[in-house]
């Protein structure tokens, strides 16, 4: 495989040196224009004029989708965080919707276009070829998702499959049909059309798919969901994560399973205590905090993701500089479990129940209506099944759970992303 660009070896110094002046051009290019940011600064007392280093970035305030959504409905349909008069604006994406309200966003032909780029970067690290035809299992509604792996793919002269409107049946034939050579979807989805083409007698491992493109969920980095990808599969996983307010951010090279490298020259990542809003040290969780540098038309400063990570402290065999996050998106904080002063992280019970190839799928129930919190584990799998898995559980993650087991297609399947954490 050819070395990475120069930009992506960096020293950290070099590299926070590229960050600083990007930052700074788009500070001067937004501001005063942008209503949202600029009332935020002068509310914070920061002269944007000051902000010369990545040191100086902590004296911004934090950005959290609770205070976009109350901007937006402040300031409809789309909120006060706008650049550039509306007219300069040519695409509109929204939050999934899964934990609340959806989030609207809109972006440039400037900013889409960067956008596109990152893709082009993600399409050059995982080493795809000229000749691959890639398969979206995707709705293309207006989620982000994949649009942007799409259109960039397109924009390369790739082959793309769009399989929106399609049912899981269908998808699997279509895919089988044009020989497409990359499936891009869920980590829950890529298990469930695996699911789909085994009850019909379809070996998918012996289909021309060679690598299987993830996001939306922690799965992408879970070993044993990953294993079980890549086992019904035939081809390689690679994980990768994104939002829709920020954009493509982050993607798993060859050399390296299971974790996560920024692009961080489009991109400034801090990991902080999400209590003491500390930087945390490297090998230590923390929620991943974000700072856009290249979609200008809706800039974020300094964005409470939510999602929780660890920074890889050793060196990548890729000779990439690039931050590495190991395990990949981990979890969020409002996803995580507490259960007796213990904190648990879904991906740390995902990856005890995957190993079991006899559960089909699983649901986590979280009862905390009394001091004491309980869980409650559903899996479609027999009873033996049920057992191993709560031994499992007890012997490797120090807690009892009740495991449950529950008829094949009892529980939902996700096309989209999955919330199998139910709270009460």
């Amino acid at each position: 495989m050819a070395s990475p660009p120069q930009g992506e070896c960096l020293s950290r110094a070099a590299l926070e040196a590229v960050q600083a002046d990007r930052l700074r051009s788009m500070l001067a290019e937004i501001l005063p224009g942008n209503a949202f940011y600029a009332a935020r600064l002068a509310k914070a007392g920061v002269d944007p004029t000051t902000i010369q280093t990545i040191a100086d970035l902590a004296r911004v305030p934090f950005t959290n989708k609770a205070e976009l959504l109350a901007d937006q409905e402040s300031h409809p349909p789309y909120g006060s965080n706008l650049s550039y008069p509306l007219v300069r604006y040519c695409r509109l994406h929204q939050t999934s919707g899964t934990a609340g309200r959806p989030l609207r966003w809109l972006d440039t032909p400037e900013s889409w276009a960067r956008l596109l780029g990152c893709w082009d970067a993600y399409f050059r690290i995982m080493g795809l070829r000229a000749d691959d035809r890639l398969c979206f299992a995707f709705s293309f509604g207006p989620f982000l998702g994949f649009w942007t792996a799409f259109e960039a793919a397109t924009r390369q002269g790739r082959l793309c499959l769009p399989s929106g409107g399609m049912s899981s049946g269908a998808r699997v034939q279509f895919l089988l049909d044009n020989a497409a050579t990359v499936l891009l979807c869920t980590p829950t989805y890529a298990v469930h059309l695996a699911e789909v083409a085994q009850a019909e007698g379809i070996d998918l491992s012996a289909s021309s798919i060679r690598a299987v493109i993830v996001a939306g969920e922690p799965g992408g980095s879970v070993t044993a969901t990953r294993s079980r990808i890549e086992s019904a599969w035939g081809a390689r996983v690679f994980d990768h994560s994104g939002l829709t307010e920020m954009g493509p951010l982050s993607i798993e090279c060859p050399e390296n399973p299971a974790g996560l490298h920024i692009l961080e020259t489009e991109y400034i990542a801090e990991v902080l205590d999400p209590r003491t809003e500390r930087p945390t040290p490297a090998g230590t969780i923390g929620e991943l905090v974000l700072t856009n540098l290249h979609r200008w038309g809706s800039p974020l400063l300094r964005y409470r993701t939510g999602d929780l990570v660890r920074v890889d402290p050793k060196p990548c065999p890729c000779g990439r500089s690039l931050l590495r996050l190991e395990g990949g998106i981990l979890g969020r904080t409002d996803d995580m479990i507490h259960l007796r002063g213990n904190n648990l992280h879904p991906s740390a019970l995902e990856a005890v129940i995957r190993r079991f190839a006899a559960v089909a799928e699983f649901r986590v129930e979280v009862d905390q209506s009394s001091p004491l919190a309980a869980l409650k584990v559903e899996v479609e799998a027999g009873s033996d099944v049920a057992e191993r898995i709560g031994r499992a559980i007890r012997d490797e993650l120090l807690f009892r759970a009740e495991v449950m087991a529950v008829p094949t297609g009892s529980l939902p399947r996700f096309e989209m992303k999955a919330r199998r954490i139910v709270k009460k």
